[in-house]
């Protein structure tokens, strides 16, 4: 049984990486330094890349897998591939294995303390998409900006609403954000002004990596669905929510969201949340044929939590609980939607969660509901109050799993705000 495996390396009983997750990312030795793929095992990093020229991890002849910038060309070997290089980790880092143990010449190649590495974005991302598949948080919106009698629009409910985001601003956690500017209609004026967003808000989701491709035309069936997902991240949608009220109609989100989505460094694979798996809420009605799945379990118990820290704060205040089991689509619903009208997705593509928001006020994943549009302020330890997001204020995300002893988890995605760039429209 992986639950019992025990690693020689030390790691602490509430680590969200213990010897059964194994999440891969891309870190180097310095800021510049040379890029390689490792996986996180408790406070360390152990390198695939050293691993790989000594030998280990051997997948196909003359090809090196693990010595580069990006994971995009090891997902791409294929699911086979994934499990093969998680359980040949596994066996080399367990306890009762000397290999790798007892080599101390070959140790001090592999590993390194997280804490004296640099983290980069672990995939290159041709495509991102975001849906919006809670059905907690569609609700409270909707009673927010419509009629809460018809909270939910016709086609919620029927199928997982989502929109294509912008790939190229997809950061990593740490990344600082600049505090975007743009067009904000204010209710008592005629017309717009140009300013610098006032109502900037986090969304807590996760994301999952398409790890196989479909062919142009040819829909990826929910009967295939799970075979496509590579991992999960942590995932944290920035919104500038007074420039999306004034731009979204009639095409949806645009320069609200282009601006930044920040990704936690590690994947966590499906393999490692194999444990944790759970049911989705009932669906009512129930979907057209190609969007049921024929399995109960089709989701996974994640505990996520958001937390905002104050530029001159001591400490750190959690201000959201929520729960991934709470989504309403599945992730093999949202990628088979994608693909049903012969979308090609690929290799590294991020499909993002859409906010995830639980049914009581302290699970709300988003200042928007927590606040209620600024209507109900937030009041932080310092005595500080908050109905969005002001600048030097850090927002931490962290996610895990656990169950009979068992914690996998994802780390954290951060973000520091910044004050918004200045513009001189004179010169």
């Amino acid at each position: 049984m992986t639950s019992q495996l025990k690693s020689f390396i030390e790691v602490a009983q509430d680590s969200d990486f213990p010897i059964q997750n194994l999440p891969f990312g891309v870190f180097s030795t310095s800021k510049d330094g040379e890029r390689r793929i490792g996986v996180a095992l408790g406070e360390w990093v152990v390198d695939l890349a050293a691993l790989e020229a000594n030998g280990y991890l051997a997948l196909q002849a003359g090809e090196t897998f693990f010595n580069q910038a990006i994971l995009n060309k090891f997902i791409d070997s294929g699911k086979a591939n994934w499990s093969k290089v998680r359980a040949e980790l596994q066996r080399l880092l367990s306890a009762d294995n000397a290999e790798l143990r007892d080599n101390t010449a070959l140790r001090e190649q592999v590993f390194f303390k997280q804490a004296d590495v640099t983290l980069h974005l672990p995939v290159h991302v041709p495509g991102y998409t975001d849906f919006y598949s809670s059905k907690e948080h569609a609700t409270n919106v909707g009673c927010m900006f419509r009629d809460p009698k018809n909270a939910l629009l016709a086609n919620w409910s029927e199928l997982p609403v989502g929109y294509n985001g912008r790939a190229s601003s997809v950061i990593v956690s740490g990344t600082d954000i600049v505090r975007p500017s743009g067009q904000i209609k204010l209710p008592n004026e005629e017309r717009p002004q140009f300013s610098a967003c006032r109502k900037l808000d986090f969304e807590l989701e996760t994301g999952f990596i398409v790890g196989k491709p479909n062919k142009l035309g040819e829909p990826i069936s929910i009967e295939n669905a799970w075979d496509h997902i590579f991992g999960m991240v942590l995932f944290n949608d920035w919104s500038a929510r007074d420039l999306q009220q004034w731009e979204y109609v009639p095409l949806g989100p645009f320069n609200a969201k282009t601006f930044a989505s920040s990704i936690s460094p590690w994947i966590v694979t499906l393999e490692a949340l194999e444990p944790f798996k759970t049911s989705s809420p009932v669906q009512e009605p129930q979907p057209l044929a190609y969007l049921r799945e024929d399995h109960a379990a089709n989701s996974y118990d994640i505990n996520l939590s958001v937390e905002i820290q104050a530029e001159n704060a001591e400490q750190a205040d959690v201000i959201c609980e929520t729960n991934f089991k709470y989504m309403y689509w599945s992730m093999a619903q949202q990628l088979t939607h994608h693909t049903i009208a012969g979308c090609n997705v690929q290799v590294g593509d991020l499909m993002g969660s859409g906010t995830i928001s639980g049914p009581t006020p302290n699970s709300y994943g988003s200042l928007l509901e927590i606040t209620w549009n600024a209507t109900k302020p937030l009041t932080l330890s310092n005595g500080e109050q908050r109905t969005f997001m002001q600048d030097g204020d850090t927002l931490i995300m962290k996610g895990h799993c656990e169950k009979d002893g068992l914690r996998i988890g994802f780390g954290e995605v951060t973000g520091k705000i910044l004050p918004a760039v200045q513009f001189d429209f004179q010169s």
